[in-house]
């Protein structure tokens, strides 16, 4: 049995992909912003660790979906900034459609009642 709080959930394959790619369809962010905006956003419920975070970001970039550079934070600090390639819009777009239907489909079947009253 595992000892975190039954309100995180776990990660479905490639569920971490979309969701890095929508938090940078609002410009570039260091890895911290977008792991501290996907907690945010998510009212704590999603916490991506860096042992997630950034394989995953090596990975959109190997991919074309994300480029990188090195910045400075507001901070002040070295940072490496993460921007959405319009490869990767194109990419959002269509894991974003999918989970819309995906999660449609869920919906259908987790409340079956709303379906049965048509």
């Amino acid at each position: 049995m595992s000892d975190r709080p039954p309100s995180r959930l776990d990660f479905l394959q490639g569920t971490l992909d979309v969701l890095i790619l929508r938090t940078l369809l609002r410009g570039p962010q260091h890895g911290h912003a977008i792991a501290k905006h996907i907690q945010c956003t998510s009212e704590d419920v999603l916490k991506v660790e860096t042992g997630s975070l950034y394989p995953a970001l090596h990975r959109l970039e190997a991919r074309g979906w994300v480029a990188a550079s090195w910045e400075l934070s507001d901070k002040g600090k070295r940072a490496r900034f993460y921007r959405l390639t319009p490869s990767g819009r194109k990419q959002l777009a269509t894991q974003q459609s999918q989970w819309e239907a995906f999660s449609r489909a869920m919906g259908l079947i987790l409340n079956p009642a709303a379906q049965e009253a048509k």
